[in-house]
Order: C-alpha cells, then structure tokens, then sequence
C-alpha cells in the first residue's frame, strides 16, 4: 500500500474546465457553512469527487461503484466485511445459524437498531425486505435493475431460490430457500442487497418503476428518500453536481470528525486532481497513473487497492458473426493485452488470463490462452470467412473506473489492434450515466465493449457467475455447457470447489465469450490532514472512523 507523508502543500491552480471550477467552488462553500464558518471552526465536512453521480439512491436497483460509495454511508446489511478485507463479517445480524442442507439461515439481529425515518429495524422489517426483492414485477424485475437479486437468488418470482421469511421473534429472522446459495452470506454484505426501512419504501413508492428497460426513471424514493440505518443520513440530490449526506446522531457506533459528507461529481481526472491541489475537495478516486508521483511528491496521502477486479472486452453474440467461435478467437489473438496494460493502465497491472483475479480461489493456470498474434487473428478471420469484418465498438465516457481509469484510451489502443489485422471499427462513445449501462445490459443493440468488475466478496461465483451464471442480454449467448460447469462448482462440496471452479474457468475461456483484459491497480488520494481512511479492496469504505488532523 502507498501511503504519501503527511505534511500540508498549498498547491492552488486554475481550474482547466470552467464547470469545474464553478462546481468545486459551490463544493467549498458549502463545506464551510458545514462547519460552521469561521478560521476557528473544527472542521466537518468530507468532500469526495467521484467520477460520475450515483445511478440511483436506492441500492437495490443499482450495480455501479458510483451508486454503492454513497449506498454504503446510508445502508446497511446483515452482513458486512473485515475492515479492509473482502472477507464477510457480521453487520446488522450479530451471529447467524444455517441448516445442515444449506436451505434455512436464522439471522439473529443486533439490539435497538432504528432506521432514519425512526421506525424499528427488526425481523418484520427484515421478511419485508427479502419480500420486497422477491415479488418483483414487470420493470422492477428486469435485469438492468435488479441485476444483483438475479445474480445471487436468480431473479425474483418462480426464478427465485428464495422461498420465505419468517420473524419468529423480534430479534430472529428465518430466511428459508428452495435450493441452496452456498455464498449467500457473503453476497448479503452486497449494498444492493442492504436494509432498507419498509416504512419509506411503501411512502415513497420505491418499486413503482417507470419508462422502458433501456431507460428506468428512478423512483420518488431512488431520487429522493433512501432510508437506511448507517452512520449517514441523505440530505439533498442536485443531480449532475452532488450528493449531501448528514451524521445520523442516533447511529450505534461513534462518528468519529466526518458529520457531513458532499459527494460531488468531476468527470474528468484532470480536474479532479486539481480540484484536490486547490483544496475545493479532501479525496478523490481513480488517480491517474501520470499523476501518481506528482501528488505523492505534493504530500497527499495515495492508496493503492489489491487488484480485486477485472477489465473486459465484452462480445454480444446477438450481433452475427460474433457468435462464430473463430471470430472471437481471432479478436483474442489480435489484441496486445502486454502493449495495453502498460500504456494505459496503472503500474502494477496483472495481465488476465481468465476472468477473475489471480488472488480469487478457482484461479486456473490451465485455462485456454490466446497469445497476441496478429497473423493469427487474420488466419481465423479468413477460416471464418469474415476478412472484411466490421464491428460496433461501445465505450464509456465522462468516467472512470476502478478497471478502467481512462476508457478513450484503451478504446484507442484496442481498436488499434483490430484494424491491424482489417476489422474495420465504427465506435459507438456514450455517457457513463445514464445510457452506456443501460445500452450494455438492457438491450440487445451493442457489439463489442468495454467493461469490467470489482468483485464485492472473495467468491468465485461473484465474478463468473455474475457473468455467466445463466443467459443475459450483455452476452447474448445460451451455452448450457458453461452455465452448467458454474452451476456444479457453485453447489460443489466446499473441498471439492477450488478444483470445480477451476475447471469452470477453463470451460469458459475455451468458449470464449469475451475477452479479459487485465486487473489494473486502483489508486485513491485524500489531503494530507485526512487520517484512517478506510480502504478496501472491494470499496466496502464507510466514513465515519475518517478523522482531520
């Protein structure tokens, strides 16, 4: 990990962006009415630029970086993580009992716990949430939406392996399946799978969805009353500026200097760092590589995360011939993934084999490899009589993200490789939010694209299974052989799954559904007088143990 020394730099420079700048200025006023005003006034106020704004409010219909930052100082689980670990611990549920058959969990619950709106945490309220997710209906229980319910339960209704929940008391919930999740606890720590106060949810109509799947428009509640029971408490939405959250002064545990939060939005990285230099905001994620030894130089405090994450060229077989399996193996070989990851990716960058990390159980070293080889490429297009091949090419913009810092340039790089061997590109930029992700997973229009994963807990079946798992309108393919071999490792015996998930891993990258990249490093800074960041390689950073100095 990269820890800066900790002494203060006055460093102010001129905003590039002139939104920049009148967005940081607003950021920093209202940091100083937050702290009540004044040289003499302790200061309160933390203030974060992501990349891009929240998704939504409501986690449950989330599955971005953005959405969950601001879900996890709101809600909670009955599950959580180990401080700075990817490994499950308890959270809302103090301990937790599962049958020898893997169908029944009894959660029993921390005492005196209340949400925001002053209602009870309890077991009902706990049956109310789990219900909640299950009798989803018409867009509430699209995959664009509910994308984590159907990863982990396979969807809501008759899809689902959830069967019921029962509060046979206050403080003990039941949670009964129809066929085993053996990674449910862990999954639960998942922010789009958190507590939320049935209360609000019924108010402020939360699953009253509406548009189309390729456009959801948020909720009442998604936009305006998330209600959870964490350390903070939501303030105000100014969409395409920022999201203010204030101390919950009822929270259980101590909140230690952090009383405010804004999360504000600078798209570009450039402008985040300057925005930092100018002290207009505390911290920002996703440095850029270039960047690294500049602010360590300045004395701000730089972060490393592991490398829990994974970068993809994902390939849509709706889209003919993408669903030739030489097609795909010719892009595979035509891509230097050794020339990408060090000009566009940070320092440290694991090139990948497979699609999950090489720290991830399951792991293979005898998975299927496609080494650059561009004569190659060209033979396979021509076997598959597609020498005058030309793709769709999908990319982000206005983002970044932890496996994909500056999106334009791997595009760049990669679409480079293609024409090499004469696929001819027709790129397809669109904004981070809301359209690219809607247009990956809510539709069938793309070609290939650009996306990637953090994985939310060490299991296999987060990363592949989410992939994977069964058909889905990113992909585009029904292969019940891999769907199969992911299903076997996930209900293997626990001694037997590091070899089944192995074996799944070599089943996949002989199908070849799209093409891993790499598992870049993801750097965060914070001002030299922010101490006890809470970092976490699967971004479970929650700010209350924050403090200034």
């Amino acid at each position: 990990m990269r820890l800066g020394s900790l002494r203060r730099v006055a460093a102010p420079v001129a905003i590039a962006a002139a939104g920049a700048l009148a967005l940081t200025g607003c950021v920093a006023s209202e940091r100083d009415q937050g702290s009540g005003g004044g040289d003499d006034a302790a200061k309160d106020t933390f203030v974060f630029a992501g990349s891009a704004e929240p998704s939504s409010l409501d986690p449950a219909f989330a599955s971005d970086g953005e959405s969950f930052r601001v879900a996890r100082q709101i809600f909670e689980g009955l599950v959580g993580v180990e401080p700075g670990t990817a490994e499950a611990a308890p959270l809302l549920a103090e301990s937790w009992d599962i049958s020898d058959d893997g169908l029944e969990y009894t959660f029993h619950l921390v005492d005196g716990v209340k949400f925001h709106d002053g209602t009870d945490f309890d077991a009902e309220a706990v049956c109310a949430n789990f219900d909640r997710w299950y009798e989803w209906t018409g867009l509430a229980a699209h995959e664009n939406l509910s994308y984590y319910y159907k990863a982990v339960f396979g969807g809501p209704g008759e899809d689902s392996k959830y069967d019921s929940c029962e509060a046979s008391d206050a403080a003990t919930a039941v949670v009964t399946l129809n066929a085993p999740i053996p990674e449910m606890i862990p999954a639960l720590s998942l922010p789009a799978l958190s507590m939320q106060s049935p209360a609000a949810m019924e108010e402020f109509g939360a699953d009253d969805v509406q548009g189309t799947a390729d456009a959801p428009q948020l909720t009442e509640y998604g936009k305006a009353h998330p209600t959870g029971t964490g350390p903070y408490k939501f303030v105000e939405w100014k969409s395409g500026e920022s999201v203010t959250l204030e101390a919950n002064e009822d929270y259980r545990d101590e909140i230690a200097d952090v009383k405010k939060i804004v999360f504000t939005v600078i798209a570009d990285g450039t402008a985040r760092r300057q925005a930092l230099e100018a002290g207009d905001i505390d911290g920002y994620d996703l440095v850029a590589p270039a960047d690294v030894a500049a602010l360590e130089e300045a004395g701000f405090t730089l972060l490393d995360r592991d490398p829990f994450n994974i970068l993809y060229l994902g390939i849509n077989q709706k889209q003919e011939p993408l669903d030739d399996p030489l097609v795909r193996q010719a892009l595979a070989h035509a891509i230097d993934k050794e020339a990408l990851a060090s000009s566009t990716l940070p320092e440290g960058t694991e090139v990948a084999t497979q699609f999950v990390p090489s720290t991830v159980s399951g792991y293979s070293e005898n998975v299927p490899t496609y080494e650059y080889d561009p004569e190659k490429a060209k033979e396979l297009l021509k076997e598959a009589g597609a020498e005058d091949l030309e793709l769709e090419f999908n990319y982000p913009t206005e983002v970044s993200r932890p496996y994909m810092p500056d999106p334009a340039a791997i595009y760049e790089a990669i679409s480079a490789d293609l024409e090499e061997v004469g696929i001819t590109v027709t790129a397809t930029p669109e904004p981070w939010a809301p359209t690219y992700i809607d247009t990956i997973q809510g539709g069938e229009k793309h070609g290939i694209h650009l996306l990637g994963w953090t994985g939310d807990y060490n299991d296999t079946y987060n990363f592949i299974g989410t992939f994977f798992g069964t058909e889905s309108m990113e992909w585009g393919f029904d292969d019940k052989t891999v769907f199969q071999a992911i299903d076997d490792a996930r209900n293997a015996p626990l001694e037997e799954q590091e070899a089944a998930y192995q074996a799944a891993n070599e089943a996949i990258m002989e199908f070849l559904p799209g093409i891993p990249l790499a598992s870049p490093v993801p750097t965060l800074v914070v001002a030299p007088d922010v101490a006890g960041y809470p970092i976490s390689p699967v971004q479970d950073e929650v700010y209350h143990t924050i403090t200034f100095e």
